[in-house]
């Protein structure tokens, strides 16, 4: 069961405070908006126009990814554009709904940049950017920049350090990525109190340096009791480690039926179904502690501008 006492998470900043409320479970929809279930990249005609028409429609959050290059095993090329350069982008032709990473591949980016991109996009979209972080999951990436996969768990929490040190008044950090100590400071500042870093996975990391060095978690759809037994155990580390309580979010890939009943059958990491089914599906997870759906309509058979509709009128009212 979820926290009964529904303590309020921590205020970090305006994308993170709107997203994530405790008890409760929020829609998102990770980008592109777009069908490309028979290839592994998209057509961006319509990306920012689906990203407008997301907001306009109450949806809480939009997704990116990072994946610096087209790895044909990998099978997905994301939004294809970079993920600091489009946060800016989307930060100027939106104003409410927060702007998400998942996740920035921390051991292929020397840390000083992500800082100083992240703060900066957090700053232009008026502080709703959220900051998923991973060491990564495509090794093919990893020779092409010179850098070691197996050694990407030490890079991963070096950069993380380094990261959060960045965000504060005259930073001291010293590790594998480089040395500043003040008066050398980074600006701008985070827009909030802090960039809100969510983990992705395991991250090659403990659990308990996850629940206590992450301001969230981001997690894998698992069948219910199995993910509500994982959703069990990152609160009972977080009680342990003396936490406020985290949100956690998973993605979820649906294509929605016409037929409201249509009962859920499997596509990958998801399910078709009519929105009814899908209603109760996510009713379900919110019951368990998921506290954000990133929605992914890759595989959708019908139009996605019916499907952002469908979800909006008869899904979004019982998530808001």
């Amino acid at each position: 069961m979820r926290d009964e006492t529904n303590t309020p998470f921590p205020q970090i900043n305006r994308g993170f405070d709107t997203t994530f409320q405790n008890g409760q479970l929020s829609l998102g929809l990770v980008v592109p908006i777009a069908q490309y279930g028979h290839s592994p990249v998209p057509d961006l005609s319509d990306h920012l126009r689906r990203v407008k028409q997301a907001e306009t429609l109450g949806f809480k959050a939009v997704w990116l990814r990072d994946v610096p290059f087209n790895v044909p095993s990998f099978g997905d090329a994301g939004q294809l554009f970079d993920p600091f350069t489009y946060l800016g982008f989307l930060a100027g032709q939106t104003s409410e709904i927060a702007l998400g990473v998942a996740s920035i591949v921390l051991p292929l980016r020397h840390p000083a940049h992500v800082a100083k991109s992240a703060a900066s996009a957090d700053v232009l979209s008026g502080g709703r950017l959220i900051l998923g972080v991973a060491s990564g999951d495509r090794p093919e990436e990893y020779p092409a920049m010179n850098e070691n996969f197996d050694a990407r768990g030490d890079a991963f929490r070096e950069s993380f350090e380094y990261i959060r040190a960045m965000g504060q008044t005259a930073p001291r950090v010293s590790n594998g990525f480089g040395s500043v100590n003040a008066p050398v400071d980074m600006l701008p500042k985070p827009a909030g109190t802090k960039l809100p870093l969510l983990i992705t996975g395991s991250s090659r990391q403990s659990p308990d340096w996850i629940a206590k060095n992450g301001d969230g978690w981001m997690t894998y759809p698992r069948p219910g009791v199995a993910q509500d037994r994982v959703l069990q155990d990152w609160r009972e580390t977080l009680l342990r480690l003396g936490q406020p309580p985290k949100p956690v979010l998973q993605p979820l890939y649906i294509d929605l039926a016409k037929d409201p009943d249509e009962a859920p059958s499997p596509i990958h990491l998801g399910f078709r179904s009519g929105h009814r089914p899908l209603t109760r599906y996510l009713k379900q997870l919110e019951e368990i502690g998921v506290n954000h759906v990133a929605l992914n309509l890759r595989f959708s058979t019908g139009p996605i501008e019916d499907s952002l509709e469908q979800l909006a009128e008869h899904v979004l009212p019982t998530f808001s």
